[in-house]
């Protein structure tokens, strides 16, 4: 058997498609048909269903793919681990996260992180639009990252992790839609109104569930499961969004009509690798992150108003 081919089922297995492993591996889909067609024959077994959608995995190829996770994780931190052992003075981090959170609470905060980690190096990747910013396909949720900040708790892997925090939904529509079309001011009022809505298999979580309710008896306009273009569907009028409340309440164009209270929200968690979490450059970040959410949680709940943590008052002298 070709090792080499593994590596080209695994990207399949990951993309769900040929072209999507080739652009992975900077090959043509003919060249990776190729490869999964002579690691069958040399196995004997089929691992892919081919579908409209994409391939799907075979029994024999879950089967592999699970023999295969351990090894493919450990190689794949290899680089991560010489440089984390490296002479640098801090090392370097590869975090990952929503979009959502990217900017208005990490990126927002980077300037007194980089004034405490001068030596730091953090690289900031967002991880695909789904609500939940899930994990690959397969294998690890960290996957070619050291730490991570996800709105579901991880369900494999061998990590560290920690709820540090929740994010709050709101239904949303751009004041123009709303002086037109009416406020809605109960759930049954939704029939009148245009709906923005999850693609129907995202997973069904808090404001995901919510929005399946509200929508059966109006109109969806769009589905989408990025929260920018959902967002951006509301502000040119097409209905009403179910929008994550840190992104949604700074907008000056929106006005929320349902809160946190009807539709929920996701839980937020920090997870990194077991073998780096005690690391000094890597507990940097994992600190960093979890006082970020401290700092942002009123945002993050959907609360109008921020909490000011008072000092506590002296005691009296008798």
């Amino acid at each position: 058997m070709n090792w080499d081919d593994l590596r080209f089922f695994l990207a399949v297995a990951g993309a769900g498609s040929l072209s999507g492993a080739g652009q992975q591996l900077g090959v043509n889909t003919t060249t990776v048909l190729r490869r999964v067609a002579s690691l069958e024959d040399d196995l004997g077994a089929r691992l892919f269903e081919r579908e409209r959608t994409g391939y799907r995995l075979t029994a024999a190829g879950e089967k592999l793919v699970e023999a295969l996770e351990p090894v493919d994780r450990r190689l794949s931190a290899l680089p991560r681990d010489f440089a984390a052992s490296g002479s640098g003075s801090e090392g370097a981090v590869r975090l990952a996260a929503s979009e959502v959170l990217a900017g208005p609470l990490i990126a927002a905060e980077l300037p007194a992180f980089r004034e405490a980690h001068p030596s730091l190096e953090l690289e900031l990747v967002t991880d695909p639009p789904g609500i939940t910013g899930g994990a690959p396909r397969i294998g690890s949720p960290l996957r070619d990252v050291d730490v991570a900040l996800r709105a579901a708790r991880p369900t494999q892997g061998d990590m560290l992790m920690r709820k540090v925090g929740d994010m709050a939904y709101g239904l949303y529509a751009a004041k123009e839609y709303l002086a037109e079309r009416g406020v809605p001011g109960q759930m049954s009022d939704l029939s009148e109104h245009d709906m923005i809505g999850f693609p129907r298999a995202e997973t069904p979580l808090g404001p995901v569930w919510w929005m399946s309710r509200a929508e059966k008896n109006s109109r969806v306009t769009f589905r989408s499961s990025s929260a920018a273009a959902r967002a951006e569907a509301a502000r040119q009028g097409l209905g009403l969004a179910a929008l994550p409340c840190i992104l949604a309440d700074q907008d000056s164009g929106f006005e929320r009509v349902f809160g946190p209270d009807l539709l929920g929200g996701l839980e937020l968690w920090l997870m990194a690798r077991n073998d780096l979490a005690q690391l000094a450059h890597v507990r940097a970040v994992m600190e960093f992150l979890v006082d970020a959410v401290k700092r942002h949680r009123s945002r993050l709940d959907g609360r109008s108003h921020e909490i000011t943590e008072l000092p506590p008052k002296p005691l009296k002298s008798r």
